[in-house]
């Protein structure tokens, strides 16, 4: 399949240059994994779409409608895709503030999934990165459009069988993938770092939450050192494409395929046929 985009609801693949997702990062996106032709968890991923308009002073009246009849105008495939949604504040003049009103853009995006040559299910290597994450309680949790950390991050490793890096804040307390959640077991608990401050707070991460309270398993969610995550008996990351990715080495340390992670990958399995 090719790439297919709409922006206000019309084919186009240009945006204006005024427009304040470009000038500023005033915008935010969702990355929605598409599987058997429907959009999943959508309904989780408007609902942080709609705390991040809050957040960042954008209009959301009608905003849902919208895009829901953006995706109803593309044509979803029977197989799996990735569908990508980003809001901007519009365009405006020069200066920070935000117009008033604001005139919201909307760009809808259809890819192809991305083709992995192995099995990243199975277990990845991961590392750890130099680049901090600010600690900034007004941006924790949302997906907004300045991802120049995590572009830094990124840049650490090429060439190498590095698939993922491991993100610390400025306090140095580990935070995240740079494009994933992180969980770690130990001790039969689950554990996962505390996003008020730095990080996306994961649609994955969220039903993983969920489902290990379910089972009556314990989620410990809190600030942990990388000796600490490093001390782990088992490893994983997630995000709403890739589901679960094992860490089977971080650094120099070899991790096994545990049994917690088997567990919730079984389920996001299941979950993805049905």
């Amino acid at each position: 399949m090719s790439t297919s985009t709409l922006i206000n609801g019309l084919p186009a693949s240009t945006i204006p240059v005024s427009d304040r997702g470009l000038a500023y990062g005033q915008g935010l996106f969702e990355t929605i994994l598409v599987s058997a032709g429907q959009p999943a968890l959508l309904h989780a991923h408007f609902d942080r779409l709609l705390e991040g308009c809050q957040r960042l002073g954008i209009p959301d009246q009608g905003l849902i409608a919208a895009l829901q009849a953006d995706i109803a105008g593309l044509s979803l495939p029977a197989g799996d895709a990735v569908l990508k949604l980003i809001v901007t504040a519009g365009s405006g003049g020069r200066g920070y503030l935000t117009p008033n009103p604001a005139n919201p853009s909307r760009i809808v995006t259809l890819s192809p999934m991305p083709a992995y040559p192995d099995q990243p299910e199975m277990g990845i290597d991961v590392c750890w990165c130099e680049t901090r994450l600010a600690v900034q309680p007004a941006l924790s949790g949302i997906k907004h459009l300045n991802r120049l950390e995590q572009v830094l991050a990124r840049e650490e490793w090429r060439h190498t069988n590095c698939r993922e890096g491991l993100v610390s804040d400025t306090r140095g307390f580990v935070i995240e993938g740079t494009m994933s959640n992180l969980f770690f077991v130990s001790e039969g608990c689950l554990h996962t770092p505390d996003l008020s401050g730095s990080g996306i707070n994961g649609i994955m991460r969220r039903q993983i939450i969920a489902q290990a309270d379910a089972w009556g398993v314990q989620v410990h969610i809190g600030d942990y050192c990388p000796e600490q995550v490093m001390a782990a008996d088992e490893l994983f990351l997630c995000n709403s494409l890739n589901g679960i990715w094992p860490i089977t080495n971080l650094g120099e340390q070899e991790y096994p395929l545990g049994h917690m992670t088997l567990r919730l990958q079984s389920l996001q399995l299941q979950r993805k046929v049905k």
